[in-house]
């Protein structure tokens, strides 16, 4: 009996106890009644109640219909796994099931404690949303209906130092985290993407069936490794969306070399891409660009020549170029590739440059036709295994920084297909490490040195051409730059820190074999320059 409530309502009670497997709902509904007219009392009587019995058969959840999310279910599923889908906007779940989904066993839900039930346990939940709030705000949807072991697997372009915040937070409430790079854009997802998994050790043996069966594969490997630990699986995929940068503005390069320079036209072009791609350029990236260059208009032009040249960027490859400056590693192409999207951007400036700043008077070309072609393919070529180089340096960095114990080898072989990088290049990468898992860097390996080598002539060429011809290529011109400042044992550093000790007494070391009773090996040395300084030093030498 109720005492003197304020109001009669319809009162709702949803119970709810699980098993393994198992959920069982029970839905009473009561209904607040009004006792005898001379007394002051209420009672409750049971007009309706349901139960049901859900089986959970899910093997996997996936939050976020976008395109990739649908795609990646759908491959899911066709690799024989029941997945659960669910979106913000429940509508979309319901037109994803009769539509993309129709006659598949992908089940729906229409709220996250839906998706919780009809999972096996540990459940393993995929978020495929945009990185940042919205990652933070699914999680705290989760956790309460989440048990101790199960699993939340982000698979945005989260930077990594959230990646290792979460799982830090996640595991203090029993539950496990990995982040997870998603690489290969809509057909990837669909048909295989490069997915590179890191963080809770203890998920691995619950997810590796699903991502390496989902994973594309390449000579019968997944293109899918466990990373390492908590954070290295985004930071992994920053670094490779990095190189994909370096990647993009090297053919932008060649492109225009051949553009400008040569006067040729697109589908000219784009024979020479196509042939580039059947020798030690075959890539993701070549064969789209030479598809890109035969695309035509109604009109009959070329798309490409209707394209404003202004490229955008969603901030990964910004995120590397930060990550190599903070951990003092020379990045140099990825950084220059992020700052000629930043020059681009700047059109209308551009625009106003051109008519009132004047370069070389450009002339048509006169020399040697396929030996300047051939040039370009080994220049490409160099600075490609220039930017790779610098990424693996930047990832062996910051694992000894953070203890990662990153497998290199594995890394490459996971970007060999289902990914924007893919390439038959990567395969060598792949020997290389496996040749000698402690490899310092690319060009140490006799492989890469002997093809670094080759292209040199061709290589110097091919930069001072461009130069004088009035052509910006700031990747090629940085991957030159790089290579012949990492093979040389003197740089004009000492003069750099000789004035910085100059002006700031920031001290300096002395030059092996150059030590005296003044300059002493191993100490910080400051020189009083004008004889009107002091002996005191601003701070310690560092680099």
């Amino acid at each position: 009996m109720i005492d003197d409530p304020t109001t009669i309502l319809e009162r709702g009670v949803l119970a709810e106890f699980s098993s393994p497997g198992v959920v069982i709902h029970l839905d009473y509904r009561y209904q607040v009644q009004r006792g005898p007219a001379h007394t002051n009392s209420f009672f409750l009587s049971s007009t309706t109640s349901t139960s049901s019995i859900v089986m959970a058969t899910g093997d996997i959840g996936l939050i976020g219909l976008a395109v990739m999310g649908q795609n990646l279910i759908l491959n899911m599923n066709d690799k024989g796994f029941t997945v659960v889908a669910y979106n913000r906007t429940v509508s979309k779940v319901d037109h994803f099931l009769a539509n993309e989904a129709k006659g598949t066993k992908i089940q729906g839900a229409h709220s996250i404690q839906e998706l919780a039930s009809k999972l096996k346990r540990p459940r393993k939940i995929v978020l495929l949303v945009k990185a940042g709030s919205a990652v933070d705000d699914f999680i705290a949807q989760l956790v309460p209906h989440l048990e101790q072991g199960d699993i939340i697997i982000d698979g945005g372009n989260s930077h990594y130092p959230d990646s290792i915040r979460r799982a830090k937070e996640l595991e203090a409430k029993g539950l496990l985290f990995v982040g997870s790079g998603v690489s290969g854009g809509e057909e990837g997802a669909r048909h295989g993407p490069s997915l590179m998994p890191g963080g809770s050790p203890a998920a691995w043996p619950a997810i590796k069936e699903i991502f390496q069966k989902t994973s594309a594969q390449v000579n019968g490997d997944p293109c899918c490794d466990w990373v390492g630990e908590t954070g290295s699986g985004h930071y992994v995929k920053m670094v490779h969306n990095g190189i994909e940068y370096g990647d993009m503005q090297l053919i932008a390069e060649a492109y225009d070399i051949l553009k400008r320079g040569m006067g040729l036209s697109e589908d000219e072009i784009a024979d020479i891409f196509l042939r580039w791609n059947k020798g030690v350029l075959d890539s993701f990236l070549i064969e789209i660009t030479a598809n890109i260059l035969k695309f035509k208009d109604d009109d009959g032009e070329p798309v490409l020549a209707k394209i404003l040249d202004k490229a955008g960027q969603k901030g990964t490859g910004k995120w590397t170029a930060i990550a190599a400056l903070d951990s003092g590693t020379a990045v140099t192409l990825i950084g220059e590739a992020v700052f000629a999207r930043c020059l681009s951007a700047i059109k209308d400036e551009r625009m106003r440059a051109s008519k009132v700043i004047a370069g070389p008077q450009k002339e048509p070309f006169k020399g040697d036709k396929k030996q300047f072609i051939d040039d370009l393919e080994q220049a490409l070529y160099a600075s490609k295994i220039i930017s790779y180089t610098q990424g693996f340096m930047l990832m062996r960095e910051t694992a000894q920084e953070m203890g990662w114990n990153l497998n290199y080898a594995g890394i490459a072989k996971m970007w060999r297909g289902g990914c924007i990088i893919k390439s038959v290049f990567l395969g060598d990468i792949t020997a290389a490490y496996q040749k000698n898992p402690k490899l310092e860097s690319l060009l140490f390996d006799d492989f890469f040195k002997k093809a670094v080598s080759t292209a040199q002539p061709g290589w110097r060429r091919i930069n001072a051409q461009a130069t004088l011809w009035g052509i910006p290529t700031p990747a090629f011109s940085t991957a030159l730059a790089f290579f012949d400042g990492y093979r040389s044992e003197i740089l004009p550093a000492n003069i750099i820190q000789a004035q910085r000790d100059y002006f700031g007494a920031h001290t300096f070391r002395v030059l092996p074999g150059k030590e005296n009773e003044r300059f002493k090996a191993g100490e910080d040395i400051h020189v009083n320059w004008t004889g009107r300084g002091g002996n005191v030093s601003a701070s310690t030498y560092s680099t």
